[in-house]
């Protein structure tokens, strides 16, 4: 609540003017028993017949100004509230964005897409209307009940009998109500996740026929949040209809005692009905206590959500004084690394010296850790023991931001947005001139599909790439780290889906770049063969290290490899390959 508190007071004037015209309204609204009042003792039984027009006038301006103040309040709430949703959105936002890879290991997308989108929904709607409302029942709530014992002090006692009553069930259906949906939210997420993971691979759920499977596991977690929600209801019909009870109650103690009080000339019909008007002034609040509660309730429970995800620290930063290399050369050295994954060895004893402008290219069995390799160059995660230099620099040390500006990653997983291709190849950046980008495009290839298409570069791709082929994908991703012209390039696995032809024309243009020291994991021969050293990795350890040529004189892992993948092959193929 502090950190709403905060953005709240950003729009300070905005609430005092908000809070003024609802006083305002208030005030003149408490006016409206008095003036029946007046026409029922005076002009009704009275028979002063010229007070009629100029009640009834201040009738009509009282209602005019209540709607010029009623509309002033509901858009400076609506409108500075909206305001604070947005300020609260753009902060969890970026510190979703600052939170290290770890956090992303653990935390799926569905459950960090509630909280964006719907929890500040629900803050939203407290601050808009939930506060408001609470705020204004609660001035109409003391105002009436001061003009009630003004009126007659007894008939007001008789009439607040039952508002400890009200004001304690309200307070167990908040905190009840709080707790239910607090399991929703969580629920929510779930449900949320399972639409968004089904949704993303509905090819291949269509494509391996496992539709009803996929329906029947969605309609469980559908079940469970129905459920929690019934659970809801529940808690919701046990308490109101006992605040709508006893709100009615009211009514009939007042009607009741007034009627006697009337009867026995202790109190005028006028004063009765006045006092009746004053009376909903004081039900309204307690009937829409168990709403507010409801809402306010939803509030506490998203912003414990958000507030959670704002405590998240990232496990990688900055060092309090970094080093920044101006001119960075590439020159990347791990010495003894070893790195442990939740308890778990993934990296150990890894001593690697790669030479400014060199390849290294790393190859091994699926989970040997080549990724966790190079995921260390650019601090996504930090190694567990031993060091990795860039430069003569501890990357520990380095500017976060500096540091990976200098790294070009073309990542196993192949990511588009869903945007045009050129936006995709400059990724956000302006810095980047027409002619790189075309450069970068012809050395990854890519020119040659994307002048085929109607609109070209500016050609709109579906969502991860919907539409290209899972070469063509991969290309666009070479385009895109090539085109920054860093000093480190990091390949995982970004050629298996191209064909022979297409990877040696991409080989030939990562070696007239001599300035990048280059990272490439990959599982063909024929992608690390001209690498300046080939490290084989299994179960976390180099096993063997060395060129082409010196991997297969050993006769080890490499050469296996080498005799599996050119196996039938003939002879001259052999000797090109050598």
């Amino acid at each position: 609540m502090k950190r709403l508190l905060k953005y709240m007071k950003k729009y300070t004037w905005c609430y005092i003017i908000a809070m003024v015209a609802m006083i305002t309204g208030i005030v003149m609204d408490m006016f409206s028993p008095y003036i029946i009042k007046r026409i029922v003792d005076d002009v009704i039984i009275g028979k002063k017949m010229a007070l009629l027009e100029s009640a009834l006038l201040c009738l009509g301006g009282i209602t005019l100004g209540r709607a010029v103040l009623g509309y002033i309040k509901e858009y400076m709430f609506d409108y500075s509230s909206s305001k604070v949703i947005v300020k609260l959105r753009k902060d969890l936002f970026d510190h979703i964005q600052k939170l290290s890879f770890s956090f992303f290991d653990r935390n799926n997308t569905g459950e960090l897409m509630s909280r964006i989108k719907e929890d500040t929904e629900n803050i939203l709607h407290a601050l808009a209307f939930g506060v408001m409302l609470l705020t204004e029942q609660g001035i109409y709530f003391i105002i009436a009940s001061v003009l009630l014992f003004t009126l007659n002090w007894k008939l007001a006692l008789v009439s607040l009998i039952t508002m400890p009553l009200i004001a304690y069930l309200a307070r167990k259906l908040e905190k009840r109500v709080g707790e239910a949906y607090e399991k929703i939210s969580d629920q929510r997420a779930v449900l949320n996740t399972a639409a968004q993971e089904n949704i993303a691979g509905v090819r291949l759920v269509k494509a391996f026929g496992r539709e009803k499977y996929e329906i029947q596991k969605f309609l469980e977690k559908n079940k469970e949040n129905y459920k929690l929600n019934v659970e809801q209801a529940e808690i919701w019909s046990n308490y109101h209809p006992k605040i709508e009870f006893l709100s009615n109650v009211v009514i009939v103690l007042m009607t009741t005692a007034g009627g006697y009080l009337v009867i026995g000339e202790d109190m005028s019909i006028g004063t009765l009905v006045a006092f009746s008007n004053y009376i909903y002034m004081l039900i309204w609040p307690m009937r829409l206590l168990g709403w507010l509660t409801n809402i306010l309730s939803q509030c506490n429970a998203s912003v414990k959500k958000i507030e959670k995800l704002f405590k998240e620290k990232p496990d990688i930063k900055s060092g309090e004084n970094p080093k920044a290399s101006e001119d960075m050369q590439g020159h990347v050295v791990f010495e003894n690394v070893a790195l442990h994954y939740n308890g778990v060895p993934v990296l150990n004893n890894i001593n690697i010296n790669a030479k400014p402008g060199s390849t290294v290219a790393i190859m091994g069995m699926t989970g040997s850790g080549k990724t966790s390799i190079v995921n260390l160059i650019g601090r996504f995660y930090d190694c567990t023991a031993g060091n990795v230099y860039i430069d003569g620099v501890n990357v520990r040390e380095m500017d976060l931001r500096t540091l990976r500006q200098q790294i070009s990653v073309v990542m196993q997983d192949t990511f588009l947005f869903s945007d045009s291709i050129e936006e995709n190849i400059r990724l956000g950046s302006n810095n980047i001139s027409g002619e790189d980008l075309i450069t970068a495009a012809n050395d990854a290839k890519v020119n040659e599909f994307v002048m085929k298409l109607p609109d070209g570069y500016n050609t709109i791709i579906g969502e991860r790439g919907l539409g290209l082929s899972g070469g063509q994908k991969q290309r666009i991703s070479i385009a895109r780290a090539l085109v920054r012209n860093c000093r480190i390039l990091i390949l995982d696995d970004a050629t298996s889906a191209l064909d022979m032809e297409t990877e040696y024309e991409i080989q030939k243009a990562l070696q007239r770049r001599r300035g990048m020291t280059k990272f490439i994991i990959a599982h063909r021969i024929s992608a690390v063969k001209d690498a300046d050293e080939i490290l084989i990795l299994e179960a976390g350890e180099i096993v063997e290290r060395g060129t082409h040529r010196e991997l297969l004189a050993l006769k080890g892992r490499y050469y296996e490899t080498y005799c599996e993948q050119f196996e039938g092959i003939g002879k001259m193929k052999d000797k090109e390959v050598v």
